[in-house]
């Protein structure tokens, strides 16, 4: 309650410029496109809605719910201590922090797609050796790797949401392909619980993780931002 206080929806509001604007006015093709929205429904019927939350479903089920849930129990049943473990957990997440800066650079510059096409191979390859992780070495070399790829995707996933169905949109949109995210995380914490439980290791969890990861790759190249743009919307209209 306190943030949404004080939080403003735009730099006008307090009588400053957006970083990077200079202060020219815009033309009518840009006020259009940051007019531009797309209705939730309208979303629904287009392929690219569901490439996007298709990919970012094996986003959550590779991250949060599999590697977020179960890395430090697996390292532990493979002879490292928990504060090993945790200071592994501890090395990915500060190589997040770098991977998501880098990967906003690089979402301004590169193509979206293929970004993300490369940032799930990369994740599919590390999870895929994570079963073949034994010396402590190895395993904050998987920290590394890992951990600068984790939320690398947000950045290009988002920004193809807003380039594909308009910026006024992104917020209502990106938040039903983060929806698919959690739905993902949900099912592998499960999972992965359910392959240790049965089958006594989690090979077959990282195993099958690695192969999604493929697949969202493939996913990601699928999107098509050169499809149809939606119409402009009315902005008392709903999104």
């Amino acid at each position: 309650l306190p943030i949404a206080l004080l939080m403003r929806n735009r730099p006008a509001d307090v009588g400053l410029r957006p970083f990077g604007d200079d202060g020219d006015e815009p033309t009518a093709s840009e006020r259009a496109e940051e007019a531009r929205r797309t209705p939730l429904r309208a979303a629904l019927r287009t392929r690219d809605f569901w490439l996007l939350a298709g990919s970012f479903f094996i986003c959550g089920y590779t991250t949060n719910g599999l590697i977020g849930t179960h890395l430090i129990p697996h390292a532990v049943e493979h002879g490292f201590t928990e504060v090993t473990a945790a200071n592994a957990v501890a090395l990915m997440g500060a190589m997040n922090v770098v991977g998501t800066l880098l990967s906003g650079w690089l979402t301004d510059r590169f193509d979206n797609r293929k970004l993300l096409a490369t940032y799930y191979t990369f994740r599919a390859l590390s999870i895929a050796a994570l079963p073949l992780v034994l010396e402590v070495p190895q395993l904050f070399l998987f920290a590394v790797v890992y951990g600068l790829d984790w939320i690398a995707t947000v950045p290009p996933t988002a920004n193809l949401t807003a380039t594909i169905y308009g910026r006024a949109s992104l917020g209502a949109l990106y938040g039903w392909i983060f929806f698919s995210h959690m739905v993902g995380a949900a099912l592998a914490a499960y999972a992965g619980g359910f392959f240790r439980d049965t089958l006594g290791d989690y090979h077959l969890a990282f195993v099958s993780a690695a192969v999604l990861g493929f697949l969202a790759a493939a996913l990601s190249l699928r999107i098509g931002t050169d499809g149809l743009r939606a119409p402009v919307i009315a902005p008392g209209e709903l999104a």
